[in-house]
């Protein structure tokens, strides 16, 4: 029987995965190594720590109404998208409410998490620690890592030849980036285009004398403001749009996609990307077309090689005079605290069940909390994996068999392994995990059932942003405030906005009463065929995970 769970690292997954714990009458302790709370969100100016933390200027790229933890909205009087002092504050204020504080250990280090002798029987966990220098030895009964994915710099200097041997220059990891300060009137090149790459560019192009933008890969940019300058992911994450997605052909919904993207700006002349393109990334970037657009910003290929002051493409251009280079490559996974036994069982979050648990276990007292890559807010994935989990470490959840697990992994998993800076690729469909993960835990709602009982929220929910709280409503964790916050949510996002009134006589009220009745046939139509034709993370009915 789990009671004593130990928690690594008090970032989102901490914090969450403490809360959660409490929830289900369970001992969390939380170990992390810094004086406070917040983990890559704290901003700090000091490396010396070889902590990562985010660069001064970064605002978050999903909105507060779909990243907010499902049972504490954010401030109404917040913006949509948050600069990262914001986001920390909303961490406190979390932190506060619910009392979690109480059972973080600052300032103490996970140095080993290795299985007890009697695991196969007991499934009890030795965790050492240390703090100030003095180490002790606890017995947990399960293990929550809640480390997340920026952890080692990954940093392939073999795929550049030169840049260590023959360039006088600096190169350095987006890590370590803080401010453009330092590279003032320098002509920098950036290598690797995901979202910290094209935000570095378009950054340092307001202060260096030229920036030059590396990249192998098509990609496609969209803007955080969408149609009407509503937040983009309230638009466009609703379970319609998914329920879209699943219905027609992956080709007419590719060609849909692309034609949207390209509204805003023709890809191909900018030499981003192409409809004809079979890989390719999406990045969230409001100025990039712009600075690409005035030449502050010049998009190169591949880098080929590197001479004393200049960088060759594979195109066969040249650039000269290169100051800096600064890699945007992203981070390897790394658990250095987990027995070397244990960290074999996975090279990645796709080789764990639900991206969450080793499989190969005896015991399923071990959950990898935050490794996911979603095509929506991490905290999300991240708040229902840590429900999940409790609630199997409860008692009140069950995994299936070894074997069948096992099976799901390998049915999952790429057949070619990548990069990390070409993971973005591989991110997974943001409705299709959550469900899946709520339908495991039997707190996903229904739908059907829903326009039955009570039509005004059902729609909300199936042609509304899948914001949080819809994982409120039923099952355990049922929060009375969830189908308020669902029918508040614009009202929240607005709120911000009105910071000054204008006169609009008109009223959209009959507009949308009429829009609810065109749309309940179709919601109906929808909930029959996905519960006549189940897919994966849309089954209509709450029960034990398969």
């Amino acid at each position: 029987m789990v009671r004593r769970v130990a928690v690594i690292g008090a970032g989102v997954g901490g914090l969450v995965s403490i809360k959660c714990c409490l929830d289900e009458g369970l001992e969390p302790t939380c170990f992390e190594r810094s004086e406070d709370i917040g983990g890559i969100w704290r901003y700090t100016d000091s490396m010396d720590s070889g902590r990562v933390s985010v660069y001064r200027s970064v605002i978050t790229n999903t909105s507060k109404e779909m990243s907010c933890f499902s049972d504490f909205p954010c401030p109404e009087d917040f913006p949509n998208y948050l600069p990262h002092g914001l986001l920390l504050e909303y961490f406190r204020m979390y932190a506060r409410h619910f009392n979690l504080l109480r059972h973080i250990r600052f300032k103490t280090t996970a140095l080993s998490v290795r299985r007890r002798p009697d695991f196969a029987t007991s499934g009890q966990w030795e965790v050492v620690t240390e703090t100030d220098g003095v180490r002790e030895s606890h017995v947990f009964d399960a293990v929550m890592v809640c480390t997340g994915h920026y952890q080692e710099p990954y940093l392939p200097l073999a795929s550049f030849p030169g840049i260590d041997t023959r360039f006088k220059g600096q190169y350095l990891h987006s890590r370590e980036y803080k401010d453009v300060e330092a590279f003032r009137g320098k002509r920098v090149l950036v290598v690797g285009i995901g979202n910290t790459g094209g935000d570095l560019s378009v950054e340092l192009s307001h202060v260096a004398a030229k920036v030059f933008l590396s990249t192998r890969s098509s990609t496609w940019v969209f803007s955080r403001v969408s149609d009407h300058g509503f937040p983009f992911d309230m638009v466009s994450t609703t379970r319609f749009n998914h329920f879209l997605d699943w219905l027609l052909p992956s080709a007419l919904t590719r060609r849909i996609r692309f034609r949207k993207f390209n509204s805003w700006f023709n890809h191909e002349n900018y030499g981003l990307a192409s409809t004809k393109s079979s890989y390719f990334k999406v990045i969230i970037n409001e100025e990039l077309p712009f600075c690409l657009l005035s030449g502050t910003i010049v998009l190169k290929p591949n880098v080929k090689e590197f001479t004393e002051n200049s960088a060759v493409f594979e195109d066969g251009t040249i650039e000269e005079n290169i100051d800096v280079v600064l890699f945007a490559t992203g981070y390897i996974f790394s658990f250095p605290f987990l027995e070397e036994s244990v960290r074999s069982l996975f090279d990645d979050n796709r080789s764990l069940y639900k991206s969450v648990f080793p499989p190969q276990l005896e015991k399923p007292t071990l959950a990898i909390i935050g490794l996911v890559q979603l095509t929506g807010s991490l905290m999300v994935g991240t708040e229902m994996q840590a429900r999940w989990v409790t609630g199997i470490f409860a008692g009140w959840n069950k995994l299936p068999p070894t074997s069948r697990m096992m099976a799901d992994v390998l049915k999952k998993k790429p057949p070619v392994k990548r990069n990390p800076s070409e993971r973005e690729n591989l991110k997974i469909s943001f409705i299709s995990y959550i469900d899946e993960i709520a339908l495991c835990a039997g707190i996903k709602p229904n739908v059907l059932r829903l326009l039955l009982t009570d039509p005004r929220l059902a729609l909300a929910i199936f042609f509304g942003p899948c914001t949080p709280y819809q994982y409120r409503l039923v099952g355990r964790g049922k929060w009375s405030g969830a189908r308020d916050a669902i029918l508040t949510q614009w009202q929240r996002t607005l709120k911000p906005l009105r910071t000054r009134v204008v006169d609009d006589s008109s009223s959209g009220s009959s507009g949308w009463r009429w829009m609810c009745l065109l749309a309940l046939p179709v919601a109906l139509t929808a909930g029959f065929l996905l519960s006549k034709y189940p897919q994966p993370g849309w089954s209509l009915r709450a029960g034990p995970c398969l």
